[in-house]
């Protein structure tokens, strides 16, 4: 799935002239907008194609009922902004920072989370390769060190939350590292592979078995499109 980059609608550029919703703002790139609008982006593979690792009933309530429901939200909170700014009134869209950062946040993260994955033996599964593999081997040891890590960084989401692969520009060094709730990946962090630990990612199939759902999900990680970001960085 390609995924079209920030275009600058006008509510978003009141989002970032108000200072106040600076990080709010930074949510929303590299998500889809189509006519000043934040759409939800199409799977380039059918709901039931990562069976049985995650199945197709909880793709299909993730997609079009969880992430729909950031997307609109989403568009509200630009909304509520773009009426405050044509007031003046940068109180009101400082109010809605909280919305902007969590619904944007949740566009985002859901948005790169679908091009992560891909069917099992279809660009999914296997270990990473070429300049990945090395970059991983140089900052974390192994592959197996790598998902060690990012499986307890899982486990130890208190709550809803991501584990996330980055890259630190300024470093230039790879890490794990969590965000709660829909907060996105900022800064000089460079998000490379993210992995949903909100109930609503597992739950239908693993029910508390979470760590079930840890494990499974790296039989469908796309790796191809953690080499693109890698090479992007």
């Amino acid at each position: 799935m390609a995924t079209t980059l920030f275009r600058t609608a006008p509510a978003a550029r009141a989002a970032l002239r108000a200072s106040s919703v600076k990080t709010g703002a930074a949510a929303l790139a590299s998500t889809s907008f189509t006519r000043g609008k934040a759409t939800l982006p199409d799977l380039s593979y059918d709901y039931g194609a990562l069976e049985p690792y995650i199945s197709g009933k909880i793709m299909e309530l993730h997609h079009k009922g969880h992430h729909q429901t950031y997307v609109n939200g989403l568009n509200s909170a630009l909304e509520t902004i773009e009426e405050a700014k044509a007031k003046g009134d940068y109180n009101q869209a400082a109010a809605v920072a909280p919305l902007l950062n969590f619904n944007g946040g949740g566009h985002k993260n859901h948005t790169l989370f679908w091009e992560n994955l891909a069917p099992h033996n279809k660009g999914g599964g296997g270990e990473p390769e070429g300049a990945l593999k090395s970059a991983i081997d140089k900052n974390f040891g192994s592959f197996n060190s790598l998902q060690q890590q990012i499986n307890t960084a899982l486990a130890g989401i208190q709550g809803s939350g991501w584990a996330w692969l980055v890259k630190d520009k300024s470093a230039g060094t790879l890490q794990v590292v969590t965000k709660p709730n829909q907060d996105p990946v900022t800064g000089n962090l460079i998000p490379l592979l993210g992995i949903d630990a909100w109930e609503h990612a597992y739950y239908l199939q693993y029910q508390n078995r979470k760590a079930e759902y840890f494990k499974a999900i790296w039989n469908v990680i796309n790796w191809g499109t953690v080499a693109k970001r890698l090479e992007q960085a």
